[in-house]
């Protein structure tokens, strides 16, 4: 590696306090791990990352070893790619890593170095559950191949779990007919109206009638992040039922009529933060304060975690943040709109303060 790994593409994210419980889904991930490979192929929006982290939450600790990669579009490099996950079983204590990881510093033939990870993970006696989340980020057909052939050859106690937006480059079609694949796809992730009344009622603070709740679940077909900025614009308001009566489009422009409902009802102070901070992939109070040229990222960053303001912490400290993706497309949107002239400034910000820290691969992408 020419690059430190990022510890908190590590870390299992933690279950969010309000998440709603999914017994169906969790019981399904359950029975899933008796097969070599479970898929979450779905849209933005639609929990999955959510749904794993309450999963691994609920499971009994000491049942399995459980490690958890979360990627981004520099993991399209095989090594880069392997030694992440090599790593995040390493650390999770899955007894693999002392042979891996020098073949693949030697650069061993992928497919010998794929070989000796499975005979490591073969020789442990405990339940191993890998969580890869993004895999839609992966484009290397060198990492696909590896890939397969990892998932044709587990060991019975060790399962792989992949969440993505769409679909792995690798074929599913043998896997799926040969009973070695459980899938939980869009549909599934939907929230049911049971569902969606828990989550509007009770962890967004609303007090809607059962027919307004299923007027909303209805026109969003359980879309959670529909629901979230729907909840979101509601807050405060006293007409909620006027403002799901007319609540209507597709996906695509629910989430800009939602998002823009949403961006003006924060306060100016907010509303720019958020502007500026989105051209960030991951951000800390001290990055934040870099590109906006304010003092109060940290705060900031808390106070929007608290309000459900679409942010996801990404260690247990809750130093670093991303946005929901979704939520980061729309934003980046207004920026351009809005404030084009201050683009190239934040970005140049940004690249001077990974720099000063020792990021180079960061501070050339910005």
């Amino acid at each position: 590696m020419t690059a430190p790994l990022l510890e908190t593409k590590l870390r299992i994210p933690r279950s969010r306090s309000g998440s709603i419980a999914r017994p169906r889904l969790s019981e399904r991930l359950s029975r899933g791990t008796q097969l070599p490979l479970t898929l979450l192929s779905a849209p933005a929006g639609f929990g999955k990352t959510t749904l794993l982290a309450d999963w691994l939450a609920i499971e009994d600790a000491g049942a399995r070893t459980a490690a958890w990669l979360s990627l981004d579009e520099r993991d399209n490099d095989p090594l880069t790619f392997w030694t992440y996950v090599v790593t995040a079983l390493s650390q999770a204590g899955a007894g693999v890593g002392a042979s891996t990881l020098p073949a693949l510093e030697s650069f061993t033939p992928l497919e010998s170095t794929i070989a000796t990870l499975i005979n490591d993970l073969a020789s442990t006696s405990d339940e191993v559950l890998l969580v890869i989340d993004d895999y839609h980020l992966i484009e290397s057909a060198d990492v696909h191949s590896a890939m397969e052939f990892l998932v044709e050859n587990l060991p019975p106690h060790v399962h792989l779990v992949l969440a993505a937006r769409s679909d792995p480059g690798f074929p599913l079609a043998q896997l799926r007919a040969r009973g070695r694949l459980a899938e939980i796809r869009a549909s599934d992730l939907r929230f049911t109206p049971d569902e969606a009344a828990a989550y509007l009622n009770g962890a967004m603070g609303l007090t809607l009638s059962g027919a307004d709740v299923a007027a909303l679940e209805s026109r969003t077909e359980g879309w959670i992040a529909a629901l979230q900025l729907a909840a979101l614009s509601m807050q405060g308001r006293d007409d909620a039922t006027a403002f799901i009566a007319g609540f209507t489009g597709d996906d695509r422009y629910i989430v800009d009529y939602l998002a823009e409902e949403v961006l003006q009802r924060q306060p100016a102070a907010v509303r720019q933060f958020l502007l500026q901070t989105s051209i960030l992939e991951r951000m800390n109070g001290s990055l934040c304060d870099a590109v906006t040229g304010l003092s109060d990222g940290k705060a900031m960053l808390t106070s929007l975690d608290r309000g459900n303001l679409f942010v996801v912490p990404l260690d247990d400290r809750r130093q670093w943040y991303r946005y929901h993706h979704l939520f980061a497309d729309v934003l980046r949107a207004h920026l351009l709109d809005e404030q084009p002239q201050t683009i190239p400034l934040l970005h140049d910000a940004a690249s001077k303060w990974f720099e000063h820290t020792g990021d180079s691969y960061d501070s050339i992408r910005h």
